[in-house]
């Protein structure tokens, strides 16, 4: 089950869930349905009603990947291949935006509490080397949602240890989460670098798809 970050959307996944099934893989991307007062509770209970019963292996990009920690005490999440992704912690409460992105974020904030969509937090050069074509970046600009700045000032609830019942690895784009790489090696995950920029499993979702597949496989986990 490949898991969008609630700040872009399930078409980001598009292309590299598509190269999944190519490889044989069976992948569904959850589609969390927002609605109201959007809060991290709010997000954890759609992405877990999206998710079907039965033994889960997670595929979370960016954002998604503190969602891990509290999906795995809701559902048989066996195992977890995060991509790019924030990484849950063994704490109670799980941080949704650290402190300095967090300054940031409070001086775009509009009148009316809402950020604006995820893609107009950067400037426009740093943007546009993300997206393959404007196709692409045109699909996954629809589906941004405008998120409050409280989502990204609250917590989620954690589930400590929760990495000692589910088999995960790690994979990075560059070295943009080179702390979360390092957690993942000292608990012994499995890790591995594409050369690429946050958004690369849209930049090259082959290359995205075949290092998922093959950590699965890695993890004892092939159907």
């Amino acid at each position: 089950m490949t898991l969008p970050s609630p700040l872009l959307g399930p078409s980001s996944w598009d292309p590299a869930a598509r190269a999944l099934r190519l490889l044989g893989r069976r992948v569904t991307t959850v589609h969390p349905r927002l609605s109201g007062s959007v809060s991290p509770a709010g997000v954890l209970d759609a992405f877990a009603a999206a998710l079907p019963e039965g033994e889960l292996v997670l595929v979370p990009h960016s954002n998604a990947g503190l969602y891990v920690a509290a999906l795995s005490a809701r559902h048989r999440v066996i195992g977890a291949v995060l991509v790019d992704a924030a990484l849950a912690t063994d704490e109670e409460r799980i941080p949704l935006a650290p402190p300095g992105l967090l300054e940031v974020l409070r001086g775009l904030a509009r009148p009316d509490g809402l950020l604006p969509p995820w893609t107009q937090w950067w400037d426009a050069a740093s943007v546009a080397g993300l997206f393959a074509d404007d196709a692409t970046r045109a699909r996954v600009e629809a589906g941004q949602p405008r998120l409050p700045l409280a989502y990204l000032e609250a917590d989620l609830p954690g589930s400590p240890r929760w990495h000692e019942r589910v088999a995960a690895a790690y994979v990075a784009f560059g070295d943009t989460y080179a702390e979360e790489v390092a957690t993942a090696r000292a608990l012994g995950w499995p890790t591995a670098t594409l050369v690429g920029r946050h958004l690369h499993l849209l930049a090259d979702p082959e290359a995205v798809a075949a290092q998922v597949s093959a950590m699965v496989t890695r993890l004892g986990l092939d159907d």
